[in-house]
This record gives structure tokens, sequence and C-alpha cells, in this order.
């Protein structure tokens, strides 16, 4: 496998798996969000520094039935040439002879835009001809797409195959794979997982794996609700999967076994319905009144959970404490994130990933104050479980 810090660029196209899956605005179809495009820069004008030209291949959205304007890479061109300094070129289709008469012809230096590859189902069948297709683009495959490094696709995986000595990670990938490496592998101690969300369901995996490296495990969110349950406290409306809470009460025993400090929030801020101006009122977590709900944690919950970060060496955050989106819910959220934050300035590594904890991070106008924030939602958990991701397979194989 090539390292893209010594590959010789000179003279070479480089095929770019980047992904530009960005929001955009309903009515303009202007980007919202860049935070995807600036991420991939450093990739892309390192290639065009040394000597290369770059064709950038992406997909948008999930289009159902081939071409959809709303869908098109074209949108997104204004935001990525204001961002890289100089004029990008726009090929009208992914494959095909004019898209490939376009490529050919690069000069050094210069960038291509390729449309949106889903608009073929080849591509997220992963067909073998479309990945061929789509490798004449280039002289060298640079994967740079860590959220979608899950997907067995054409543009992700397949289309490496074609590139036996001349494929490599991208620097935001090869940065994503050592900062969850570092997590999972270090042995710098105290290691803390933060990991909440709304459902015990879609974190079984990732805290079953962590019981084996962490020395202490925060849960929050919805999920807090079902251990709570699962421990004989009475809940309320609050959200609970009852068909989980033998799972539960298991992730309660391991982790005594495996000797980690398991803590499940101890206060709750309740409503009487999931709105913002609901009414509210504090309240030890297990005794939650019938009718009412837990959507944020408590000042006792965050006090002790900010000790606990704050005394870590290694931090991964996954998940929100409350409700965050709303404003009377967050303060759990914000005060974690506050701590995380304290924490990292003390020399702490953290490292911010999943969507929500993503959303909340930069919500909160604190995404420079942590060591990493991950672009990888469903990658990075999938790579916290243990999963070997197609995306990262096909290059290192």
């Amino acid at each position: 496998m090539e390292s893209i810090a010594s590959y010789d660029f000179t003279g070479k196209r480089a095929l770019v798996r980047v992904d530009f899956n960005v929001p955009l605005n309903k009515e303009t179809f202007e980007v919202t969000d860049d935070t995807r495009i600036r991420a991939a820069l450093p990739t892309i004008n390192h290639i065009l520094e040394n000597g290369g030209s770059v064709v950038l291949c992406s997909h948008l959205g999930r289009p159902k039935e081939g071409p959809e304007d709303r869908f098109s890479l074209r949108h997104i061109l204004p935001a990525v040439e204001r961002l890289l300094g100089k004029p990008v070129k726009f090929a009208a289709d992914c494959i095909g002879s004019a898209a490939l008469h376009m490529s050919a012809n690069l000069k050094p230096g210069e960038v291509l835009l390729l449309e949106n590859v889903r608009f073929y189902k080849q591509e997220t069948a992963g067909t073998e001809s479309f990945a061929e297709q789509l490798s004449k683009h280039g002289d060298v495959y640079v994967n740079d797409a860590f959220g979608t490094a899950h997907r067995a696709h054409a543009s992700t995986t397949v289309v490496a195959n074609y590139f036996p000595n001349d494929k490599m990670f991208g620097f935001l990938l090869e940065a994503e794979i050592k900062s969850v490496d570092r997590v999972l592998n270090s042995t710098e101690k105290p290691l803390t997982a933060i990991v909440g969300g709304a459902k015990v369901s879609s974190k079984i995996t990732i805290i079953e794996r962590l019981l084996d490296k962490v020395d202490h495990l925060i849960v929050g969110g919805g999920m807090a609700y079902t251990f709570v349950k699962a421990m004989g406290g009475e809940v309320g409306n609050s959200l609970v999967e009852d068909e989980f809470l033998s799972i539960a009460k298991d992730i309660i025993a391991k982790a005594k076994a495996k000797g980690v400090d398991l803590y499940i929030p101890t206060d709750t801020i309740v409503a009487d319905k999931f709105d913002n101006n609901a009414s509210t009122q504090l309240v030890a977590i297990g005794s939650i009144p019938s009718g009412w709900m837990g959507l944020d944690v408590g000042p006792e919950t965050i006090k002790a959970c900010a000790e606990i970060i704050e005394s870590s060496k290694l931090i991964l955050w996954n998940g929100p404490m409350g409700v965050f989106e709303m404003s009377n819910f967050q303060t759990g959220t914000v005060e974690i994130a506050n701590a995380i934050v304290r924490a990292t300035a003390k020399g702490a590594f953290s490292l911010i990933g999943g969507g929500d904890s993503v959303a909340a991070i930069n919500q909160f106008g604190l995404a420079d104050q942590v060591s990493y924030v991950s672009t990888g939602g469903g990658a990075m958990l999938e790579y916290l479980e243990g999963i070997e991701l197609p995306g990262i397979k096909a290059i290192r194989s």
C-alpha cells in the first residue's frame, strides 16, 4: 500500500473518492454546511502541489431512479471552487466518452468534478464493469471518504481492484483510522467512553467491545432509561426498550466482572410531554412519576461525569446526554462537551464520533477545542464494533 505523503503524483491523474454528500438549501440548492468539503482540501491540495491533477468522485443524497437535478453535484461546484480557490471543471456524467475525454485531458494542477455516482444503480450494487469505467479516470486511486468506507460500493471499494500498486488513503481517511485506533489500542489510562443516544439496541455491539478496552463507561441519553428500568427503577413515560432489559442487565454484570466503572445517571430533568416548552421537574432517575419522561440528565449526574472525564487521558464520545436539539434539555450535553474540552486542554486525547455527537459539538462551537471530530457516523460505529470496513480493506489488500 502506497502512502499519500510519499507518493510521486508528478504528471498523474488522481481519482479521489471524496464524501461531498453535503446538505443543500432546498430552494436555491446552495451548500449550507461545507464541513465535508473542507475536510478533503488537504488531500486535494497535496496532489495538486505535487504535480498531479485531481478527478473528484462522490455521491450526493439517495436518488432512486437515475439522475435527479436536486441531487446533482453541479450544485456544490461553487462551494468547491471557493474553498479550493481555483476553477473546477464539471463532467455532466461520471462515466461515458464525454467524461473520460475531460479527465484524459486534465493538465497538472487542474481539478475535475464528476457527476453523482449514485445516478447509476451499479454504484451501490458494486458492479465490476461500472467500477472499471470509473477507474479509467485516474492513474492512481485515493480513497478519502471515511463516511462511506463501510459500504462495498463501486467507487469506494471495487474500483481499488483496478489500481493494485497505486491505491492509498487520503489524509482525512488516514487521520480517521489513526484516531479510532489510538482510542481502541492505546495503553494510555484511564480511558473513558461516553455512549449516549436514544436506543440501547443500536449500541450493544459497541458497548460490549468497549467493555474490554475502557476504564469508565458513561451511559447517557434515552438509552439510560432502559438500564434504569433493568435495575428496578421507575421511569414513567421515558423511552425504554423493554425487549433489551435482559441485555442491559447482562452489560451491567459484564462491566462489574471486567472491573469497568459503569456510570448510569442518577438524576434527570423530566417533562410532561416531548416539547421544549413542557413543564419540567428534577427527580431521581429511578423515581420518575407516571406521565413524565426523562429528557436530560440532572446536575448531580453532570458533576459526577465531569469529574470522571476530567481525570481521563483518552475520551471517546458517541451520543448526546439528552434531547440537545431542544434548548431546555441541552444542558447535560453542553456540560459533557465542556468537560471534554477541559480534559483536552489538560492533555487528554478526545475523539468525538457519531452523527449526533458531532452535531452537538458543532452546534456548541467547540469542535476546534477537542482532539478529533470524526466525519463518518455509520463508518465510525462499525469500525468501533470491530468490523473490517470494505473501503479500508480494499486499500490495505
